[in-house]
């Protein structure tokens, strides 16, 4: 198991995030003068089906934020059965490494994210649902790494590679989605992949730290335009303690960016951290976060769910979110796990008068796993999802999930 998850973490990740070392692809090509060409990839699907709540009723006058679970009735239980992938889409990798000059490796990885489900109960809506998310250059050597494209964002990285759910199914959303949530929205908001320059430091003793420069996003609805960086950090450690095998980070985000009204500026800033520790087949992770502007979907949603980021007054909100989570491997084949997380708004002290915010968003997962052989894997899962906002009213979904991995 532990091969597997290297192999897609590193998948995810692109080489070096996630696991500290390269990808391990299923075959190398070497052509002539030390050029190589590589793949790596994960075909997963999983079969769920889901009851959800109808959504609570709305007081005259008033909206209500989105809601991330499926149904958007306000009368009527959504029983919905479906087919589709996990939290991770299926991954087609091309690596091409070229020649080592000088000391330095350098590499091209390009990732094609393909999704099977259609989004809608059409026959006819067979949209390929295919995401470039990976396509970037690395050159490495004793001075560290430099890597320029489109990659996974350092913030909350490794936030959501830590989680079980990442390569498993995790809360089921609406059916317009290409992928389930896993824990995003409720533990840990979406890093994203996006444009990006980053450099990170050598190995120093299991302790490295990398800077990013990257494209800004929206902040608010009101985000006007976006003519400064975001900026992200990470300060990680990967190693052992006595006999336990220890993962810890912390992780930073800022942005701001002018208003469309108002003199003021959106302004984004968050702190991640998680732990990890495994012991005798025993593996332990506590992770978090917290800031403000940063949304209850992904970071800097841009108030996609309704003043999910900002107030009705423009105000940006206060957020914060964890995950706490156990994994035992039982057999060599057989992993039980279980996590349970929250995502987090906070109330402002002038809120709208029309408008109810979402308050929480949480989720609790049950798991078994069993791999067949190294690149086969089958996984069962129960999930309990639960929405709650600002005026106390809730909305709950139960969810079950059966599906399959093949890696190579």
């Amino acid at each position: 198991m532990k091969k597997v998850t290297l192999l897609a973490l590193g998948v995810v990740t692109a080489v070096s995030m996630a696991a500290g070392k390269p990808c391990e692809a299923a075959f190398v090509i070497g052509g002539e003068n030390g050029w190589q060409l590589s793949t790596d990839g994960i075909v997963d699907v999983f079969s769920y089906y889901h009851s959800t709540q109808p959504l609570p009723q709305n007081p005259a006058g008033f909206t209500r934020a989105a809601s991330l679970l499926d149904n958007a009735s306000t009368s009527e239980h959504n029983q919905r059965f479906g087919i589709g992938v996990g939290l991770l889409p299926s991954v087609v990798a091309f690596n091409v490494k070229a020649p080592t000059v000088n000391g330095v490796d350098s590499a091209v990885r390009v990732g094609i994210y393909p999704s099977i489900q259609n989004q809608t109960d059409s026959r006819f809506n067979t949209g390929p649902n295919i995401d470039f998310r990976e396509i970037f250059y690395t050159a490495k050597g004793a001075y560290g790494e430099l890597l320029a494209g489109r990659a996974l964002n350092l913030y909350q990285g490794k936030n959501i590679l830590t989680d079980m759910t990442l390569l498993t199914s995790g809360v089921v959303g609406s059916r317009g989605n290409t992928v389930n949530l896993g824990h995003i929205g409720s533990g840990y908001l979406y890093t994203g992949f996006g444009p990006q320059i980053r450099y990170t430091t050598p190995d120093m003793a299991g302790v490295k730290v990398a800077l990013e420069v990257a494209e800004p996003y929206k902040i608010t609805s009101n985000t006007g335009k976006t003519n400064s960086p975001r900026v992200e950090a990470e300060v990680s450690y990967a190693g052992k303690i006595g006999a336990a095998t220890t993962q810890a980070w912390v992780s930073g985000l800022y942005q701001t960016a002018p208003r469309v009204t108002g003199s003021s500026n959106d302004e984004s800033i968050g702190g991640a951290y998680g732990v990890s520790v495994g012991f005798s087949g025993l593996n332990l992770l506590a992770s978090g976060y917290g800031g403000r502007g940063l949304g209850m979907l992904s970071t800097q949603d841009g108030d996609i769910l309704g003043n999910s980021t900002s107030d009705e007054n423009g105000k940006t909100r206060l957020h914060w979110g964890y995950l706490l989570q156990a994994t035992y491997q039982l057999t060599p084949s057989v992993m039980i796990g279980a996590n349970y997380g929250q995502t987090r708004q906070e109330k402002n002290d002038k809120e709208g008068a029309t408008f109810i915010a979402m308050k929480n968003q949480e989720a609790a997962v049950a798991t078994v796993t069993y791999n067949l052989n190294k690149f086969t894997q089958f996984v069962a899962e129960y999930i309990y999802a639960q929405n709650t906002w600002m005026d106390g009213a809730k909305q709950h979904s139960n969810q079950f999930a059966l599906g399959t991995m093949f890696y190579w």
